[in-house]
């Protein structure tokens, strides 16, 4: 009861921002996982009678990974209706003390979280079982772009369970252009995952002020070639 009526709250909050300026804003639902049945009916009210454009959850939704068997059915109606699924860190540190007891849970902890939900999605398979489903993850991909060619030389052997190549799978997905305005991230997103698969992210409120201005500025002082800005900053 608690987290439907939490969801509820903030997909109204959601929805009078909208309404007030439909211009400026659209809005992703909250969704109160992991009870199923009832993410199911808020799914279907906020994009069904609130025009939501999507839905979001966290990289562990209540300590379960994204691709928990049981989220099926979210997956699912997400494919059906064609939509989109924003998952953004849930600042659990991955559970390791070893981040959360020195501080580190949104220094490391946040991209290590995007990691490793990215790859669960991948091993089970999720991007090539539900095509038109547009998952974005955060922050780059956290280090996907620097462990890419290690993914594919490995999984055969770590992890045959995989569907497909991680390479081949992970640009089924987009992932924002967070990287607290560090360039060499960018480039190496870009380089690595390619433009069209980077969309813009500001990670507001966590970056406020200069560090808001330069999140979106760095695309533009990145080097980049004039188009592949343009695809990420459009």
């Amino acid at each position: 009861a608690n987290a439907v009526a939490a969801a509820r709250a903030a997909n109204d909050m959601f929805a009078d921002v909208v309404r007030r300026w439909p211009k400026r804003f659209a809005a992703f639902a909250a969704l109160p996982l992991p009870h199923i049945d009832e993410s199911l009916k808020e799914l279907d009210r906020a994009i069904g009678q609130l025009v939501f454009i999507g839905a979001t959850i966290t990289t562990f939704p209540a300590g379960r990974s994204p691709a928990d068997a049981s989220f099926m059915p979210v997956y699912e109606e997400l494919n059906r209706r064609g939509t989109v699924l924003f998952i953004h860190p849930a600042g659990c540190a991955i559970y390791s003390p070893l981040i959360s007891e020195h501080h580190m849970t949104w220094m490391i902890g946040a991209p290590i979280e995007d990691t490793v939900s990215v790859l669960h999605l991948i091993e089970a398979g999720i991007p090539l079982k539900f095509p038109k489903l547009k998952i974005v993850n955060c922050h780059l991909g956290g280090a996907l772009p620097m462990v890419f060619q290690r993914l594919d030389n490995q999984y055969v052997w770590e992890n045959p369970k995989f569907p497909e190549k991680p390479s081949i799978a992970a640009k089924r997905m987009w992932y924002d252009s967070v990287g607290h305005g560090h360039i060499p991230a960018l480039r190496a997103a870009v380089e690595t995952l390619g433009a069209d698969r980077i969309v813009l992210g500001s990670d507001f409120p966590y970056e406020a002020g200069e560090l808001y201005k330069r999140a979106i500025g760095y695309v533009e002082l990145a080097g980049l070639k004039r188009e592949d800005a343009m695809k990420i900053l459009d």
